[in-house]
């Protein structure tokens, strides 16, 4: 009888519980010693102040979500969250000093300011090294054993490994191991089928993940194998719902003939409440969007008249909701003639975009005139990016469900855009297309909120492509 003694992990939901939680009760306690010195009086923590403590811990945790603080793969390394650390922070008292009529009034002794911010840094600070080097290590890894075909098993390696540093995979058993002409994998340690109950005991095994596209290349044998784990309560759990729940993408290459089960698309795609919010939402932020443009438009003009040497704004032909072409309007970035031979990608570092096209990319205002697009209902403020008509010819040719990405309005920001890189290949299209599903899949107002917190992060850091 297998004996499960699996390894102590924490799961992706409790990390982040975890990272939030103990940065306010670190600073909670670093802030109640300092209050108790009798030089310090300007956050003094009683039942009179709770107010304070509660305005602070909003703060710390929003402005921790737009730096990225509570990013699992940045909070895995101290080169990476430090910078974190000292963007949410600095922000954070800023913000927390001009807000007086949520927190205490300025002290007259000014140095306290500094000893309040210290205090936040250097407890965050020392949180995030105890994480690092505890919670993050290998000791709390969680430890997958894969059963699977292993023409699959290099892309399901890479796509947890990016995703999740804690999800380790240990080993994998192969279901095509019959064939006479199975090839070999030598990333990981390969188990025969026979070996399964010792290699859980030996390895510590947490959880399996079946990843096997045709059912019918798993043996008998096995098959046996994981019905009596299951009966024993041991984790087994399908390769495509692991896939969506560590990566937040809809695996659409290894759906098969019973797509209909990846694809139950949200409620929300017809709830009339909803809906009603998302228009009221589009509306009030695209009229705020034009009238900041107007802002922007005299250092734009006069940009553009140094820079680009050519026409102000660009339209542009795309496809929208159930496949209705409309045009898309936004600042000019490439030169003049930039596809004087048909239409091209476009890509990182690409050579038609001009100077001051490329900053109008990197700070994302090139996207201002879309604003007008949203105000027409042409286009949503999330949804997948509208493509051109030849190339979504192109993709739905060789990427399965392509098009299902047009049953609801195209956005100007989206779940691909503040996950994945920009599209300049078929390969970086089938990954946002993934991304594009799973938020027409999982839409409501906290992924929503979710994403605009994102996409301040991409203007904040100039990811914009």
């Amino acid at each position: 009888m297998t004996n499960f003694n699996k390894s102590l992990h924490f799961e992706i939901s409790e990390r982040k519980i975890l990272l939030r939680l103990m940065d306010l009760v670190f600073i909670g306690v670093a802030l109640y010693g300092l209050s108790n010195v009798d030089t310090f009086d300007y956050f003094v923590i009683n039942k009179e102040n709770w107010t304070w403590v509660f305005v602070l811990g909003i703060y710390v945790s929003g402005f921790g979500t737009v730096f990225e603080l509570y990013d699992l793969q940045k909070s895995s390394k101290l080169e990476t969250v430090t910078t974190a650390i000292i963007l949410t922070t600095s922000v954070t008292v800023l913000v927390f000093l001009l807000t007086p009529f949520f927190t205490p009034s300025l002290p007259d002794n000014r140095i306290q300011i500094i000893y309040f911010f210290l205090a936040i840094l250097f407890t965050l600070f020392v949180w995030r090294v105890a994480y690092v080097n505890f919670i993050s290590s290998p000791r709390f890894h969680k430890k997958v054993l894969l059963v699977g075909e292993i023409s699959n098993i290099e892309t399901i390696l890479d796509a947890f490994k990016s995703a999740d540093p804690n999800y380790k995979i240990v080993g994998f058993i192969n279901c095509e191991i019959e064939k006479e002409d199975a090839i070999k994998f030598k990333g990981i340690p390969e188990y025969s089928p026979e070996e399964i109950h010792k290699t859980i005991e030996k390895e510590q095994i947490s959880e399996i993940v079946v990843a096997s596209y045709n059912s019918e290349n798993i043996t008998s044998n096995i098959y046996n194998d994981l019905i009596m784990l299951l009966e024993k309560g041991f984790p087994i759990k399908e390769y495509t719902q692991v896939y969506e729940d560590i990566t937040y993408r809809v695996p659409v290459q290894f759906v098969g003939k019973d797509f209909y089960k990846y694809f139950p698309f949200s409620r929300n795609n017809k709830n009339k409440l909803y809906l009603a919010y998302r228009r009221m939402l589009d509306i009030t932020l695209s009229i705020f969007g034009i009238l900041m443009g107007c802002l922007f438009l005299p250092m734009v003009f006069i940009g553009n008249m140094m820079g680009n040497r050519g026409p102000l704004f660009y339209k542009q032909e795309r496809v929208g909701k159930n496949g209705k072409p409309f045009f898309i309007y936004k600042f000019r970035t490439m030169v003049t003639d930039a596809e004087a031979g048909g239409a091209v990608w476009a890509k990182k570092n690409d050579t038609r975009i001009t100077a001051f096209g490329g900053f109008l990319r990197t700070s994302r205002l090139d996207e201002i005139p879309q604003f007008i697009n949203i105000l027409r209902g042409d286009m949503s403020l999330i949804g997948p990016r509208p493509e051109r008509p030849v190339f979504i010819e192109e993709l739905s040719q060789v990427i399965p469900f392509y098009e299902t990405r047009h049953i609801i309005k195209p956005g100007l920001t989206g779940w691909a855009q503040v996950k994945a890189r920009y599209g300049s290949s078929i390969d970086d299209s089938l990954v946002k297309l993934q991304y594009d599903l799973y938020y027409i899949k999982h839409r409501s107002f906290f992924l929503d909120f979710n994403i605009i917190v994102k996409t301040l992060s991409t203007v904040i850091f100039l990811r914009g492509q």
